[in-house]
């Protein structure tokens, strides 16, 4: 299973990662929206640098979740899980519901309202040309390695050396090693992480095993509206048919 290791302490906000990432995909740039956060991501910014004081640039972007809250609140199958664990998107079978916004507790995907057709976007972890054999643009492109990609067994254990062979260096924790179930985008750093979940203490368990009583009542629950809807629909029509039935009826007394 693929992996990024980013080491907040080797970045030096540069943004060759953001822009190297809208250059792969194809990214418009970003129309600035008044009910945008202010980490720099959006659905043409799928990866940003937070600035931190004391120059700390901490690099954000979709965590692809070992057991994604996105994946299992998607009612239609528009995202899942390839084979290499990335999460990735499927805008054909997308419904525009935003239930992944709403599950995802690092608030990773972006609505594109831009769109006549708007669609949810976020990283891919550049899941086509990995499948080739590729790297990510943000990867390939970093000039200080402060973010690289590899397995993620791997990873983990370039950055437990790291902070065992700097201890006065690195907090002692690797952040997405289990957090939620663990992620692919993993972090050490010499600062604090908890902005990255909005300062949540998140928890070891899957955000999925936590919703799957809620999940499995969705598709009831579009069941039960459609037919209220329809009823509805049934209801109004027939209204409106016995209504022109008796204006007809009283315009041809009136002849």
């Amino acid at each position: 299973m693929k992996a990024i290791l980013t080491d907040t302490t080797k970045c030096v906000g540069c943004r060759e990662c953001v822009v190297a990432c809208k250059k792969r995909h194809d990214l418009e740039n970003a129309v600035p929206r008044r009910w945008n956060s202010d980490d720099g991501l959006s659905a043409r910014n799928w990866t940003s640098i937070v600035e931190k004081p004391e120059k700390k640039y901490i690099r954000k972007q979709c965590r692809h979740c070992l057991e994604p809250a996105c994946v299992s609140a998607c009612p239609v199958g528009a995202l899942r899980k390839n084979k290499d664990g990335a999460v990735v998107y499927d805008g054909d079978k997308c419904m525009g519901c935003r239930y992944c916004m709403m599950a995802c507790p690092y608030g990773i995907p972006r609505y594109d309202w831009d769109q006549q057709i708007p669609y949810v976007r976020k990283c891919i972890l550049c899941a086509e040309h990995v499948a080739k054999g590729e790297e990510p643009a943000c990867t390939e492109t970093c000039p200080t390695q402060a973010t690289i990609f590899g397995d993620r067994d791997e990873l983990l254990a370039e950055a437990r050396r790291r902070i065992k062979g700097n201890p006065n260096k690195y907090i002692d924790r690797i952040w997405g090693e289990h957090e939620i179930g663990g992620s692919q985008v993993l972090y050490i750093s010499d600062t604090d992480l908890s902005c990255l979940s909005y300062g949540q203490h998140l928890g070891d368990k899957p955000l999925p095993e936590r919703t799957s009583t809620a999940m499995k009542a969705v598709p009831f629950a579009f069941v039960g509206m459609g037919s209220v809807m329809a009823g509805v629909s049934w209801v109004i029509g027939r209204r409106m048919e016995n209504q022109r039935r008796k204006n007809d009826q009283e315009g041809t007394d009136n002849e």
